[in-house]
């Protein structure tokens, strides 16, 4: 049976997010021990164990994960318990299709959530964890994910939270073209963020890579890379800085900022010559004060701390507070987003209760087509002038299996084909292993 024990942003705070999303790589490997197999999704914004358990999954199951994890995580497991959810059976596959399709995200329809679950299959098959229902499960996710894409407006609708981020940050930005931006990381998230400010207009950005990586980035993307030297004051000037580093430890703090600021930057002009409201609550700014500036941190472990927003003139704007402005989702949209879902849910579990009853059917086909060939030998030997009796003898064993196999396929989408399987066995004596499967059961 499957079994999915999820921490999310609905769920646990993020500081317990964060420490989640430092896991082991082969935490699956841990989790699959006893199990079939494991794959583990690990986001910004979520954590999920996704075990397909021997049997059918009770506490003791759902303990040994939280167990596994606090083991690896370092995070106690009461804690894990308290911040997380559990789905088992036919609930874990809605609840993935959901997650795929950007429906369970902090922007409803975001789109980077796609291929994180995508990656966490490769991963888990990297690893040598995954099962043939864990394998069919994601894969069918994927599926379900592009028809939503494809069927519905929910990914034109929904934005990323880098998106969503310089949103909550245009009410800061009078204009786009002469603000200075500095971009603190370099990896993927940082690419979608050079885009998207580049969207708007912005032209004067910086990058700056705590590992050394950015003078390549920068050649990449035509932009100027700053060295560790100049990294204080290009913080402390810019009109906006924004953080996406996968760093463990803030990479800016108020002792970073107050240094690059300087003596002198009480003089210096409030960018685009005016302080504005900001939006975000408790950081608001009134007329007046020092050089407004914007800090945005979108990093997981953050990246800032939390003391800038005590700098005077500084607003810090971090994912927990994106997820409190995160727009109210577009009903439609969602409505026919959650429709696919369940229908793409449904197709999933009928599937995998024919196949669950297939090697009964096979079993019994096999059986009814021996007795078949036998009895046509005879029919031969005695002289079968015409193979009309072979023809009648043929047509009457179709017959005679049409029902069972009908009946099968109906019980096991009530989650009864247990009953088929057992009754083949009381009655005919047939295992409902593949084993039994041959030419003559598959004719």
């Amino acid at each position: 049976m499957l079994l999915c024990v999820t921490a999310n942003h609905k769920t646990a705070p993020f500081d317990l997010l964060e420490r989640l999303s430092r896991t082991p790589d082969d935490l699956a490997g841990s989790l699959s021990e006893g199990s079939k197999g494991a794959v583990v999704l690990a986001t910004c914004n979520r954590f999920e164990a996704y075990v397909d358990v021997d049997g059918t999954a009770d506490e003791n199951d759902v303990a040994r994960i939280l167990s596994t994890v606090s083991e690896r995580s370092g995070i106690d497991a009461d804690i894990l318990s308290a911040s997380s959810s559990v789905h088992s059976g036919p609930r874990v596959v809605e609840h993935l299709f959901s997650v795929a399709s950007g429906l369970e995200s902090v922007v409803s329809g975001e789109g980077e959530i796609a291929g994180q679950v995508r990656r966490a299959l490769t991963s888990a098959r990297k690893h040598g964890t995954t099962s043939p229902e864990l394998e069919r499960l994601f894969q069918r996710a994927s599926e379900a994910q592009r028809k939503v894409k494809n069927d519905t407006a929910l990914g034109r609708a929904g934005r990323s939270l880098v998106r969503l981020a310089l949103d909550l940050a245009d009410s800061r930005i009078a204009d786009w073209s002469t603000a200075r931006v500095l971009l603190v990381g370099t990896g993927a998230y940082a690419a979608v963020t050079l885009a998207t400010l580049r969207e708007r207009g912005a032209h004067d950005i910086s990058v700056h890579s705590p590992s050394g990586r950015g003078a390549a980035f920068a050649a990449k993307h035509g932009i100027r890379a700053l060295p560790k030297a100049e990294y204080a004051r290009a913080a402390a000037h810019a009109s906006i800085v924004i953080t996406c580093t996968s760093a463990e430890h803030p990479v800016l703090d108020a002792a970073i900022l107050r240094a690059g600021r300087g003596p002198a930057l009480a003089a210096l002009p409030t960018p685009h010559g005016t302080a504005v409201d900001c939006p975000i609550p408790g950081h608001g700014f009134s007329a007046g004060a020092t050089p407004s500036q914007l800090i945005v941190d979108l990093g997981m472990p953050r990246n800032v701390a939390p003391d800038v927003a005590e700098v005077e003139g500084v607003a810090l704007l971090d994912l927990e507070t994106i997820r409190l402005h995160a727009p109210l989702e577009e009903l439609q949209a969602t409505d026919a987003a959650r429709s696919i879902v369940r229908a793409a849910a449904a197709t999933f579990h009928e599937v995998g209760a024919r196949e669950s009853v297939t090697p009964a059917v096979v079993a019994l086909r096999g059986h009814i087509f021996g007795l078949l060939e036998a009895e046509i030998e005879r029919a031969r030997k005695r002289g079968d002038d015409g193979g009309q009796v072979e023809q009648a003898m043929r047509h009457l064993a179709g017959v005679l299996l049409h029902t069972p196999t009908s009946r099968a396929h109906e019980l096991a989408a009530q989650g009864r084909g247990s009953e088929f399987i057992a009754a083949l066995e009381t009655l005919y004596g047939l295992s409902a292993e593949p084993a039994v499967q041959d030419d003559a059961a598959t004719a």
